[in-house]
């Protein structure tokens, strides 16, 4: 059966290629981050997994390949800026605000898939070191420290959960139950098996909860996001537009696709999963809290939701799913962030 997705947007065949678990790439720290040196004419990456971005004149960038002298801008969050959904590197957010929006300062992108706020501002911490000065931060991100908020409470920790710490939680007890049978032998004692199981319906429900420790985690980040960039460094903090909290109307495509997405889904259908965050009342209180977080430490903090939602029609055919942009997303997104934050 033919899908409306690969009709519309067969790019994302391309991301399923990329985004393959099979060739998942574990890095310390971080967890995992994208394959490095990875060539299509879809998305490509550095020697390190940054995707690479397009200027106006044909000249491209990266935090590990090529780096102009300076100053640069960087633009950090999760698969949304990574691209997902573009249909190549010259169409992300890095790439239109470099290559049309925003062009006076190259435009580094500093997305990672599926990362949360802690992973987004390590990534920066390691990596700061291969970048000149830095005139502008951008942080557009919001809807993952909502979705891994989620997780049931011993996934949580210090610093939040993160996607697939189900896996790593699994196989750290896997790796403890064989250190405790090689004791058990050489001490003579027997053990038990010890082992958490989380099913998919072990989330929290309280979503209060999970806006106040999404937000608690996301301001503390942000202090810190301030206090690596200097004070010559400019940091803002922008809500992602998602679609369910950006508008209850979508242009067909998007029906099409959200249907389609839904209907083939091995989990589960998005309301089953992420309904009780996909409201714009979460979304509302979620900004509300940011906001007034981000003007007690001085960062500038734009919710592009309603902003975004003004400006488009039914007609606008902005989401291949219901985070991630289309060409034209990216493109009228980019645009909307610069005029907004007043970036040349």
């Amino acid at each position: 059966m033919k899908l409306h997705r690969d009709e519309l947007t067969p790019q994302l065949q391309e991301y399923a290629r990329f985004d393959d678990r099979g060739e998942a790439r574990y890095l310390p720290y971080l967890m995992y981050f994208h394959r490095a040196d990875y060539r299509s004419a879809v998305i490509n990456t550095d020697r390190a997994g940054f995707r690479i971005s397009h200027g106006p004149n044909g000249e491209t960038a990266s935090a590990a390949g090529n780096m102009p002298a300076g100053p640069v801008r960087l633009i950090s969050g999760s698969s949304t800026v990574l691209g997902i959904g573009a249909t190549s590197d010259a169409t992300t957010l890095a790439s239109q605000l470099w290559r049309k929006h925003a062009p006076s300062a190259p435009w580094l992108n500093f997305g990672g898939r599926c990362y949360n706020s802690t992973q987004e501002l390590l990534l920066f911490t390691l990596y700061r070191h291969l970048l000149p000065e830095i005139e502008e931060i951008v942080v557009f991100s919001g809807l993952n420290d909502l979705t891994v908020g989620r997780l049931p409470d011993w996934q949580q920790g210090d610093h939040g959960a993160f996607w697939f710490c189900g896996e790593y939680f699994e196989k750290m007890e896997e790796l403890r139950e064989s250190n405790r049978r090689s004791a058990g032998k050489l001490l003579g004692r027997r053990t038990e098996r010890r082992r958490t199981v989380s099913t998919h319906d072990d989330v929290r429900r309280d979503t209060s909860q999970v806006i106040d420790s999404a937000a608690e985690l996301t301001l503390r980040h942000l202090d810190t996001w301030q206090r690596l960039a200097g004070p010559r460094t400019r940091v803002t903090y922008v809500l992602q537009p998602m679609a369910l909290w950006m508008r209850d109307r979508h242009a067909p495509q998007e029906r099409l696709l959200f249907d389609e997405i839904d209907r083939i889904s091995k989990l589960g259908t998005w309301e089953a999963l992420y309904g009780d965050i996909s409201t714009p009342e979460v979304a509302r209180a979620f900004s509300e809290k940011l906001g007034a977080g981000c003007e007690k430490l001085g960062i500038r903090y734009v919710d592009l939701n309603p902003v975004v939602a003004e400006a488009v029609t039914e007609r606008d055919w902005v989401y291949v799913d219901r985070a991630h942009y289309t060409d034209h997303g990216y493109d009228l997104v980019a645009r909307i962030m610069a005029d907004t934050l007043g970036l040349s």
